[in-house]
């Protein structure tokens, strides 16, 4: 079994066959590698299927093709390249610079996107400054809207989620040859990375291939239910006046299918309408029911957490009291729920207080429900809120969606995060984040000065210029949106 070498140009060996990757600084990067063979033709919405093997030594120098075809969103500031090609089911491999089967902690990280866009290839998600402490890191592609997560009679559900399954197992199988223990493995993500983390520990077939998870502003869809799903697929149907089928949407091109997939997001729609689901089969129940009702993880130490103003930058021009106060009413807060929350955020513009409204129903307090959840439980419990603000021309004053990630990877340098964060942002706070997720990566714990969620104390991290646990500094966010 050959592992990496001491060139310049490192060789490892997979289950499939043999990759040559590039020596970086604190280690050396394999990009593009196969897990799953391209999803085109009758694989295009089949569950995934072992890469076929190859014999000569596969150039792995570059990153391979992503699902992403478009950028749909203005709220995320992570680059996100896009790259063309048929073999989406890839995998990047970040090493420390270390002999085989050397048992390092190993982290998978999950990209976000709302399950339609989103890219493996971020500079946001290098791995080498994990590597220069000594965890490898796996960034992975997987199917995205459609072709990921719409729910098709003549097809397997959530397509997407059974991709992260064959992704962890190919890491099962091949880590320990890059120098990673399959025995600790951490998956992470952000944002719909952070709810594909949350789907995963609701996903009995995922049992087994990881200890551990890390849930960044994890977001799912509401409500989750086979219904949603298949009253979207019936919304298209009408659309095309055709039945939506597997065998039907085969062979459209990718300007076709995204002018399908655009018409799934007509007004009205549940959010994340092209998401994973509760199909009764690969996911039981919904996943926040799982996690919040039932069993769930119940054994797997989670950190989780969210930023501060993770949609504040939306824009709501045209917001008024009234439409305010319709929302709020929407989101299921009666008179009292709403007073409290306009005295929580009192003196805001309306079209600021209804962001402030999408931040916490779709990941505050989502977020806090599953603490409380496994608190009450006894479950390993980690709760952080992101507050540190940025001071970028479009951001300044908000801890916004993604901003949390640079200081996460220790990439203050990477591509984007002064547009996102403005000049300067704080090496301190950087050091701080990046030693706790490292910690709790490799020892399941982020640190002494971190507790476990639990109550009445409800010991939170803060992340803000000076990093700090407080008690229980969500209860007024707790108190309107959760449930006791």
């Amino acid at each position: 079994m050959t592992t990496i070498t001491t060139s310049s140009q490192p060789v490892v060996h997979t289950s499939a066959g043999p990759v040559r990757g590039e020596r970086r600084p604190h280690g050396a990067r394999f990009l593009g590698i196969p897990y799953a063979q391209p999803p085109v033709g009758p694989l295009r919405f089949a569950a995934p299927v072992p890469p076929e093997p190859w014999t000569d030594v596969r150039d792995a120098t570059v990153y391979g093709p992503t699902a992403q075809r478009r950028q749909l969103f203005d709220v995320t500031t992570i680059p996100e390249p896009s790259i063309p090609g048929e073999g989406t089911l890839n995998l990047n491999v970040f090493t420390p610079d270390t002999a085989p089967d050397a048992a390092r902690p190993v982290l998978v990280w999950i990209h976000g996107g709302g399950f339609l866009a989103g890219s493996a290839a971020s500079p946001w998600y290098d791995g080498d400054s994990f590597n220069r402490d000594g965890i490898v890191v796996v960034s992975i592609g997987y199917r995205l809207g459609i072709e990921g997560f719409l729910h098709l009679p003549d097809a397997p559900d959530n397509r997407g989620v059974r991709d992260w399954i064959a992704a962890l197992e190919w890491v099962q199988q091949n880590i320990a040859t890059f120098g990673g223990d399959p025995r600790k493995v951490t998956i992470a993500g952000q944002s719909a990375g952070g709810g594909a983390v949350q789907t995963l520990l609701a996903t009995p077939a995922a049992r087994g291939l990881f200890r551990a998870a890390i849930s960044a502003s994890g977001a799912v869809m509401q409500p989750q239910s086979r219904e949603t799903a298949e009253a979207v697929t019936r919304r298209l149907s009408e659309h095309t006046g055709s039945p939506v089928t597997a065998a039907a949407l085969e062979d459209l091109s990718d300007a076709e299918l995204f002018a399908l997939q655009d018409a799934s997001a007509s007004p009205g729609k549940p959010l994340l309408a092209l998401a994973p689901f509760a199909d009764g089969h690969l996911i039981p129940e919904p996943v926040r029911d799982a996690l919040t009702t039932g069993d769930a993880g119940a054994d797997i130490p989670l950190m989780l957490g969210f930023t501060a103003h993770e949609f504040n930058a939306v824009p709501q021009p045209d917001a008024t009291a009234e439409s305010l106060r319709a929302a709020l009413a929407a989101l299921g807060l009666d008179e009292g729920g709403s007073r409290a929350f306009l005295e929580t955020y009192g003196g805001g513009e309306p079209g600021e207080l209804q962001s402030q409204a999408m931040t916490d129903t779709v990941f505050r307090a989502p977020g806090l429900a599953i603490a409380e959840a496994r608190a009450r439980h006894g479950r390993p419990t980690w709760l952080y809120e992101f507050r540190l603000r940025s001071t970028a021309p479009g951001f300044t004053g908000l801890a916004h969606h993604c901003t949390d990630l640079p200081f996460a990877f220790d990439l203050l340098d990477a591509e984007g995060v002064t547009a996102a964060l403005g000049d300067r942002p704080p090496q301190h706070v950087a050091d701080a984040v990046h030693a706790a997720w490292t910690a709790f990566i490799s020892d399941l714990d982020p640190g002494t000065d971190w507790p476990p969620y639990t109550a009445p104390e409800r010991e939170t991290r803060v992340w803000d210029t000076a990093p700090h646990t407080a008690s229980d500094p969500l209860h007024r966010v707790r108190a309107i949106w959760c449930t006791p």
